[in-house]
């Protein structure tokens, strides 16, 4: 059995701040997602997996109650864990230089793993504090923001007692993903914590692409999504955001992505060998037996190039700026 992950990483914009943006228009805009009145934020998504029997993983980062203080996070909070889902711990560092009270001596980075070791086992525990007491059930998975962490975030999450982490993927290795693996690998365990990365499919010889929402077509999820079940991967990881079915600058719906996401939930319904579920729904034993060897789902030309297509098309649709009328 494969286990899906559908992962939401569900953050305020450190953009929309620098912008002038107060506190609620940002909630609005990048967690609840709404727009002319209507959601397509988290509670869309959730809305949308339990249509179809799924439970989401919510990524959230705390870090800004550095700044606004922890309220703003029991809403969230509230709002997943009592439809059913999962709370999980991410953090973008960049909050740091907002900051009324640095935890870390006013020490700042874009990613956590800019820091020592030991400025990430107090960032760590700071944040998975915040989401417990705004009431989230005992934190078990992180995800670094931009995906950037390094061997160090994983020993810091091990002293902690976080057991899962999905801070890779291998499209940001050697880049803002510093964590040395190479090559791909499904779940194993590393330097005390079991690393479930971000899964994907190679579009082009030698070429990995994540499987995120706004980066894969339908039919390119769909075969990554079939490979992983045919092969009895021990996991397939989904990524997305809050604030991801909305055009880039968050003022309308983008159906194109937001038509993406109601597929592969239905895919997973229907496929035999799948189990959609949250981390503390993995098997204790995930990574302890011998897989598989791990592959990825072929490139396929005519896929790809009617993926291009179909981005080409949405960009013109959905991101253009309309004049005023």
């Amino acid at each position: 059995m494969t286990m899906l992950l559908i992962t939401v990483d569900t953050e305020l914009s450190a953009a929309l701040y620098q912008r002038g943006a107060g506190l609620e228009e940002n909630l609005r805009r990048s967690i609840w997602g709404e727009v002319d009145g209507q959601p397509y934020g988290i509670g869309w998504q959730m809305t949308l997996m339990e249509r179809h029997g799924i439970k989401g993983v919510f990524f959230l980062d705390p870090l800004p109650a550095l700044l606004y203080g922890p309220d703003f996070l029991r809403p969230i909070v509230d709002a997943v864990v009592g439809r059913g889902h999962d709370i999980q711990l991410h953090i973008h560092s960049e909050w740091l230089q907002w900051a009324k009270t640095s935890p870390v001596d006013g020490r700042q980075g874009r990613n956590i793993g800019d820091f020592s070791l030991a400025d990430q086992t107090l960032l760590l525990s700071l944040g998975k504090r915040l989401l417990e007491e705004a009431g989230a059930p005992a934190v078990t998975a992180f995800r670094a923001g931009n995906f950037g962490a390094n061997d160090d975030t994983l020993r810091a999450l091990a002293q902690i007692g976080i057991r899962w982490d999905s801070s890779v993927n291998p499209a940001y290795l050697g880049g803002d993903c510093a964590i040395s693996m190479r090559g791909l690998a499904g779940p194993h365990h590393r330097l005390g914590i079991t690393e479930v990365p971000v899964s994907g499919i190679a579009d082009r010889p030698g070429r990995f692409r994540p499987a995120q929402i706004c980066a894969m077509s339908a039919a390119e999820m769909r075969a990554g999504l079939r490979h992983a079940a045919h092969e009895r991967h021990d996991a397939f990881v989904v990524v997305t955001h809050s604030f991801e079915m909305l055009s880039r600058d968050r003022t309308r719906p983008n159906r194109a992505v937001m038509r993406r996401f109601e597929r592969l939930c239905r895919e997973a319904q229907r496929l035999p060998g799948i189990k959609a579920g949250g981390f503390d729904d993995l098997p204790p034993l995930l990574a302890d037996h011998r897989a598989s060897a791990f592959t990825l789902a072929r490139p396929n030309r005519a896929r790809t190039a009617s993926r291009m297509m179909q981005q080409l098309w949405a960009n013109w649709r959905y991101e253009r700026k309309l004049a005023p009328a």
